[in-house]
């Protein structure tokens, strides 16, 4: 029952949904006059989870032996390359056929149809070389899809750790997988894996960086040389946390080519940051950067890939961009999306081929107390503002 509990929690407040599900309905910073959206660009929504299944006799047998049962499934985390997006689809309960999916975001889309990605075979639950429950994923400048696989499902009912953590590296062009890296010799059986990020070094060498929330620390691990460790973060990044709840990341890239790991955990008061320089070496003692007290519990929910963080206030609807180039200060905090219906966004990510950033939101409370009727309402929405 405890793991349930501090899994669950964890959960909870890993999206920015307060204990009481009690959501904020006003600004702090105002909104600014949306921009006008690129003509191409239209939101898309979904109800639960419908599936391209081989055949219609696959689907009856998935759902007779509840395999499939749509209202239990959501996406949390997505990715857009060209009219395709990629999306993670957590097994937070049974029911959910695949964890990794992808679909159609192209113009007159009238319904979603997830596709498993890369293949059914890469969905089977209790199979170690497939995945389990895909939390956070990633797309490189060459166009390689990162998956973080906890290993971990059901975590909202009676949590199973089925195989060992890992990070697997696809193709988004050929559908092939091409690399697996094994976190079990990172990781402890208290870890909490919850996000991801890649980074890649001057001369070219490929980083993982995942973040430990129980472990107070960041797993680095290095492709080039196939080996990774942990840099266990200095107990100031906790103060004034009861409990070591989530532990955000994000990387900006900066003009010059250099890039930096900002990091806070939900409950703490500051925001931290790092030189992935020193990250990549292993040395952060000393090395860490305090960049001040956060006005609020913020969840980071993505970058626009160079220097600017997208979060929102735990519990509220509206999200805001900070440009890392400036000093870290309410004022600095532009409104760019306000959701119409209260949703709450999971993640921000950009949209290349329309020129803008996208956003991925949900009714995640009534999901947490199983109050959707036939699924959560999801929807893959367009930022507005000056962003």
């Amino acid at each position: 029952m405890r793991l349930l509990a501090g899994t669950l929690l964890a959960l909870i407040l890993a999206l920015g949904v307060p204990v009481s599900l009690v959501r904020s309905q006003g600004t702090k910073y105002g909104l600014w006059t949306p921009d006008r959206a690129h003509s191409d660009a239209q939101p898309i929504q979904w109800t639960g989870g419908q599936f391209e299944f081989p055949c219609a006799s696959t689907k009856s047998l998935f759902k007779s032996s509840g395999k499939f049962i749509p209202k239990n499934v959501i996406a949390t985390r997505a990715q857009l390359i060209g009219d395709t997006i990629y999306l993670a689809l957590p097994r937070y309960r049974k029911g959910v056929p695949a964890t990794l999916v992808k679909t159609n975001v192209k113009p007159g889309t009238c319904s979603t149809t997830f596709k498993p990605y890369p293949c059914w075979d890469l969905q089977e639950e209790g199979n170690c070389k497939a995945l389990q429950s895909v939390v956070d994923l990633v797309v490189d400048q060459n166009e390689v899809l990162w998956v973080l696989d906890t290993g971990i499902v059901n975590t909202l009912e009676t949590p199973v750790r089925k195989c060992p953590p890992k990070v697997v590296a696809m193709s988004v062009k050929t559908g092939k997988v091409l690399k697996t890296v094994s976190l079990e010799g990172l990781t402890s059986s208290s870890s909490r894996l919850q996000y991801l990020v890649v980074d890649y070094a001057p001369d070219g060498g490929c980083f993982v960086y995942v973040s430990d929330a129980a472990n107070r620390a960041i797993i680095v691990y290095n492709l080039q040389a196939d080996r990774g460790f942990r840099v266990v973060l200095p107990k100031a990044v906790t103060a004034g946390c009861r409990s070591r709840d989530v532990l955000y990341i994000a990387l900006i890239r900066r003009d010059c080519g250099s890039t930096e790991l900002y990091f806070t955990y939900l409950s703490t008061s500051k925001l931290f940051s790092l030189k992935s320089e020193y990250l990549r070496s292993g040395v952060a003692d000393g090395r860490i950067l305090d960049l001040g007290k956060k006005p609020s519990r913020m969840v980071i929910i993505g970058t626009d890939n160079g220097s600017a963080i997208f979060f929102r206030n735990e519990g509220d609807a509206e999200v805001y961009r900070w440009d890392t180039n400036s000093t870290f200060a309410e004022t600095n905090f532009k409104p760019v999306y306000r959701s119409q219906t209260c949703q709450l966004v999971t993640h921000a990510v950009p949209d290349y081929k329309r020129n803008t950033m996208r956003v991925l939101q949900s009714n995640f409370p009534d999901y947490m107390q199983n109050r959707v009727g036939c699924g959560a309402i999801q929807q893959l929405g367009l930022m507005q503002g000056c962003w």
